[in-house]
């Protein structure tokens, strides 16, 4: 596999000697328009990876605030197509910030997997997490985006254990998600010292970067998180500062954009700061 916009993006940062801020926003979270606002906005917040939530109506994995996101963005009317079109705006100001898919398979399969990874790919696309694909089933969209020349990023948690590991590390690409706590996203941050152990046995079964979310929320957990982890995944204080930015009746104000863009730069301080001496 040719080396992709996230190859290059976690090398930079490993190169400037700070963690990847990766970012989590739902598409189409509160409108399409503003949703679009955000994503362009990300990049110059802070941002070094993107995770644009696809909505989908059963968000099995997520906490309350990002199942409230797929909830405002599917009530907003927001489908698959937009999505993918929000990616390709995105694209004509930024052809380096990589963008990553995420979210459950069923949008996926009603459109055939092994066509969708050829209209994201068009539409500018560099990987995938979909969390309810296991290794067991990587004939049905791993390999397929890896011939495409999609990364797909595999999650392992506080209970993949050494016999597993193998199965969860043997078709990913990109880096590797570590969920830092067993439950749903949002959930308060495990202890930072197993932490830092189950990156370090992560890292000793592979060399891709390993990236660590569910549960970061400021800066300061940011930094003690990026000193070990080669990236670090924030998504539910950024759909907080989403919700928390609407007016009475749910709708986007003047103050939504710029609410998600403070959120990042705190946290990126975070990460620019994690392995300062």
């Amino acid at each position: 596999m040719t080396e992709t916009r996230i190859d290059r993006r976690f090398k930079v940062c490993a190169d400037a000697g700070r963690p990847a801020l990766v970012t989590f926003i739902t598409a189409g979270d509160p409108d399409l328009e503003t949703s679009q606002a955000i994503l362009n906005a990300l990049p110059a917040a802070g941002a070094d990876v993107i995770e644009l939530g696809m909505p989908f109506s059963d968000p099995m994995a997520e906490g309350i605030p990002i199942q409230l996101a797929n909830q405002r963005a599917l009530a907003a009317g927001h489908t698959m197509d937009n999505t993918l079109d929000m990616v390709r705006t995105f694209r004509k100001q930024d052809q380096d910030t990589p963008i990553i898919l995420m979210g459950y398979f069923n949008p996926i399969y009603v459109r055939d997997p092994k066509k969708f990874v050829h209209v994201a790919k068009e539409a500018g696309v560099d990987g995938f997490i979909i969390v309810d694909v296991p290794a067991e089933a990587d004939d049905e969209f791993c390999i397929p985006a890896l011939e495409a020349g999609l990364n797909f990023i595999r999650l392992a948690t506080p209970t993949t254990d050494d016999k597993r590991l193998p199965a969860v590390l043997a078709n990913t690409s990109g880096f590797v998600y570590y969920v830092s706590v067993t439950g749903i996203t949002g959930a308060q941050i495990a202890d930072t010292g197993r932490v830092t152990a189950a990156v370090n046995r992560i890292k000793g079964h592979t060399d891709l970067p390993v990236a660590v979310g569910f549960g970061v929320k400021t800066a300061d957990q940011a930094a003690v998180i990026g000193k070990d982890a080669d990236g670090v995944v924030v998504g539910s204080v950024l759909v907080n500062a989403v919700k928390d930015s609407l007016d009475a009746d749910g709708k986007a104000t003047d103050k939504t954009v710029q609410a998600v863009a403070d959120v990042v730069a705190d946290l990126a301080s975070g990460c620019a700061r994690a392995r300062a001496a």
